[in-house]
């Protein structure tokens, strides 16, 4: 079993920055690859980006490239999504999600991982 625990959100204006994390235990051996999502009120989940524990590249969404970076301390065992330059369509609950697997294609698909944390909700005012 692995828990997360997202942290870091809060209420930013247009174009400021946020840092989110997301602390595991437990069995993080078995978090091989850590996803970021999001969902707006009304909305379906969204891939933001994705990272692997034996620190490949991450990947983003489109919509986020650019904007956001993933970064992760494997002393801490946390992973962190650097958000910046930020717009209100970025508004929405943030969580984090482990995988027991290294995905690749499958890394933005929700159902491919295992594990999720609580959320943490990210409101970006116009």
């Amino acid at each position: 079993q692995v828990h997360l625990v997202e942290s870091g959100g809060g209420l930013v204006q247009a174009g400021g920055s946020l840092r989110l994390s997301c602390a595991a235990s437990g069995r993080t051996n078995s978090a091989n690859t850590i996803g970021w999502f999001r969902q707006a009120p009304g909305k379906e989940r969204e891939f933001v980006g994705a990272t692997t524990r034996i620190g490949t590249s991450p990947s983003y969404a489109d919509s986020v490239k650019g904007r956001f970076t993933i970064s992760r301390d494997h002393a801490e065992n946390t992973v962190y999504l650097k958000m910046s330059s930020l717009r209100p369509e970025d508004t929405a609950v943030y969580n984090c999600a482990a995988a027991a697997t290294f995905l690749l294609s499958s890394v933005s698909t929700p159902e491919a991982y295992n594990f999720w944390g609580q959320g943490t909700q990210v409101t970006v005012s116009s």
